[in-house]
């Protein structure tokens, strides 16, 4: 085949010079996240980090990874794409915090089918707000051009996050029957239980640029409130002492999530009239007949987050995270058994 004639990567669908006016785009961004310990930019094969410079002694390594589910489909059908990249880091790192870790630096991966320089360029913005948010430092990721594997204007994010504790200062640890359970409000449905929120929009037979029925704005931009990031409060609150654990309450709910920070022969009892649900869940429970029990265990009916807290420290823990701009709610206490047991009901 002659040079004249020869096929080019751009005709098969991947365009590597967009692929690197989106790395210079997205260099400033990424420089604002810089934090102590980060040593290089993006543009190399990997990404160096100084625990000595971070300020750690005899550190552990902490590393997640998660993506936004199915809430992407309502950022690209409406194009809504700015906070999608809060949710990611959000996922990630309020997964860390619970293990006891500080987020260090945080990946992320995007894949496409045509790379929108654009669009890409908001999402990592999104990216960089909530590292920033997280004291994390934005220090690489992928951008995938991936013809025929995603229809047209379709993307996925995914995100990987990397934190350290001192040796010895892991989470959970010590919980024990009668520790108090601290909820923190969450604001919305995060990046979980997306699916079936798709699916009762569909029943309630509303389009994303309708009023929202719950709240302010068209219902698209109200169901895209991004996952709140509770990583500076949560540090904040481990430095008062007695935080013997923390759930994220992600899939599976207070159900679900509640037990994984729960040794083996104690369970929690929650008072669910210890708070209101938000409006959102309220509308979500009642156009989809969703049963109490189905609402705990799939979304996070209002509580994002749990802390588990010595009873002796559990008014200066939930002053701190008072302070820090958490709403804090007593949500009940750990019990003998196993599971969360809940009194009361949903209102």
């Amino acid at each position: 085949m002659s040079e004249s004639n020869g096929l080019t990567y751009a005709q098969a669908g991947v365009d590597i010079d967009a692929g690197n006016e989106l790395v210079e785009r997205i260099k400033p961004a990424a420089r604002r996240t810089a934090r102590s310990g980060t040593m290089s930019g993006l543009g190399g094969f990997g990404a160096l980090f100084d625990l000595k410079d971070a300020g750690f002694k005899d550190p552990i390594l902490v590393a997640a990874t998660d993506g936004v589910g199915t809430k992407l489909r309502i950022g690209i059908d409406t194009g809504y794409v700015d906070t999608l990249g809060i949710d990611l880091v959000a996922m990630c790192v309020n997964d860390l915090v619970c293990q006891g870790a500080e987020p260090l630096f945080f990946l992320d991966y995007l894949a496409t089918g045509k790379l929108d320089v654009d669009q890409a360029a908001r999402v990592v913005e999104g990216i960089a707000d909530g590292c920033a948010a997280s004291g994390c430092a934005l220090v690489g990721g992928e951008t995938a051009e991936m013809p025929g594997m995603y229809s047209s204007g379709d993307f996925d994010l995914a995100g990987f996050a990397v934190g350290a504790m001192e040796r010895g200062a892991s989470l959970p640890a010590n919980v024990a029957e009668g520790d108090i359970l601290l909820g923190l409000m969450s604001d919305g449905c995060h990046s979980n239980g997306y699916s079936l929120v798709r699916r009762i929009v569909d029943v309630a037979g509303l389009s994303w640029d309708d009023a929202a029925p719950f709240g302010d704005g068209t219902l698209g931009q109200a169901l895209l409130a991004p996952t709140r990031l509770y990583v500076k409060p949560l540090l904040a609150a481990m430095k008062v002492g007695g935080v013997h654990g923390m759930a994220h309450i992600t899939g599976g709910g207070l159900t679900e999530n509640l037990p994984r920070v729960l040794p083996e022969g104690l369970g929690a009892e929650v008072d669910l009239g210890s708070w209101t649900l938000p409006p959102v869940f309220a509308w979500l429970a009642e156009v989809g007949g969703i049963a109490e029990a189905e609402m705990l265990k799939t979304f996070n009916a209002g509580i994002g987050m749990v802390v588990v807290v010595n009873p002796d420290q559990a008014n200066e823990v939930a002053t701190v995270l008072a302070e820090a701009g958490e709403t804090v709610v007593p949500l009940g206490h750990v019990v003998a058994g196993e599971g969360v047991h809940y009194k009361g009901k949903l209102v």
